[in-house]
């Protein structure tokens, strides 16, 4: 079983940006010489019929003392795309990998949708320094397919020991009518590539569910002990925006293969805590190793409204 030991909790918007007004969701890390970069997807002011569009910044910090913030970033890292663009109302960082001199961003794209209220699709961008994106093309990189026709996101890109790339991303599987509101379900999902630009993928879910209607996102994974790990967000499929317990939790799977998954909650060694910023909702884990030590990034309550903070694995 995992122990993680809770420590800090790190940042939370507080308007220091028109484009940076509330919200720090889905955390990925960079390390920068001695600087740790935080990447996180954010929100600008809802207008008055409570719509959005949501950006991508970071935070830089002392790797050697997390809680010393050394830069917020002034300005997105990508803009938004054009009207009519999959990525025109929203970008959210996913994961960003290094390939050779560039930085590889994979991110997800929300537009607004008639009959449902958002479509999300998966695109892709590229930087010479890690801060300022250029996207690849106007286009999606995953997006609907005959076998998954609803919401690709959360794109969570993964190298194996032999340099193989992989992606654990969320894909829609049911939309549901529920209290005048239509609720989407969406399961994780992989895909494989030999370069990090053309993925191949089957549609099929890789982590069984446990809670009805179950929604899965955000998978990290750490290689330990002679197999894979994996932390992810769960929740019920209904009435989670509140105090209930049906809200985000994280779940715990390991394999061999990166294919087949062994699901066990109970080993996952963190949830919420009795009072504060992640008492109430604990998502979008992000795992990283850095001096020896091996570290989870993670957001709190009301789906990262409250930003947040990190723990630190126990090596006993």
């Amino acid at each position: 079983m995992f122990k993680w030991i809770k420590k800090v909790h790190l940042f939370k918007p507080s308007g220091q940006f028109d484009w940076m007004q509330t919200h720090a969701q889905v955390p990925f890390t960079l390390i920068l010489g001695n600087v740790l970069r935080i990447y996180f997807s954010t929100r600008e002011k809802a207008d008055k019929s409570g719509q959005f569009k949501s950006y991508s910044g970071f935070i830089d910090v002392d790797k050697n003392n997390f809680s010393n913030i050394l830069r917020i970033s002034k300005s997105p890292i990508l803009e938004l795309g054009k009207p009519g663009e999959f990525d025109e109302y929203g970008i959210m960082a996913g994961s960003i990998i290094r390939k050779h001199e560039k930085f590889l961003l994979y991110y997800c794209g929300w537009t607004r949708c008639k009959s449902v209220p958002y479509n999300w699709a998966i695109g892709i961008a590229e930087s010479l320094d890690g801060t300022n994106f250029k996207k690849l093309g106007l286009g999606p990189l995953l997006g609907p397919t005959l076998n998954e026709p609803y919401l690709q996101a959360c794109p969570i890109v993964y190298k194996d020991l032999n340099e193989k790339w992989h992606m654990f991303y969320l894909s829609g599987v049911k939309w549901f009518d529920h209290k005048n509101k239509k609720e989407s379900q969406y399961l994780l999902m992989h895909a494989e590539s030999l370069d990090g630009y053309v993925w191949e993928r089957d549609g099929v879910p890789i982590i069984e569910t446990l809670v009805e209607n179950e929604c899965q996102t955000s998978s990290s994974i750490i290689f330990k002990n002679g197999c894979y790990h994996m932390f992810f967000s769960y929740r019920y499929g209904l009435d989670f925006r509140n105090k209930l317990s049906n809200g985000y939790r994280i779940g715990y799977a390991k394999s061999y293969d990166l294919k087949n998954w062994d699901r066990n909650d109970n080993l996952a060694g963190i949830n919420l805590s009795d009072e504060g910023w992640d008492s109430e909702m604990i998502a979008y884990p992000h795992i990283f190793t850095l001096d020896n030590r091996t570290y989870m990034i993670y957001c709190g309550n009301y789906f990262g409204k409250s930003g947040f903070g990190y723990a630190i694995l126990d090596q006993e």
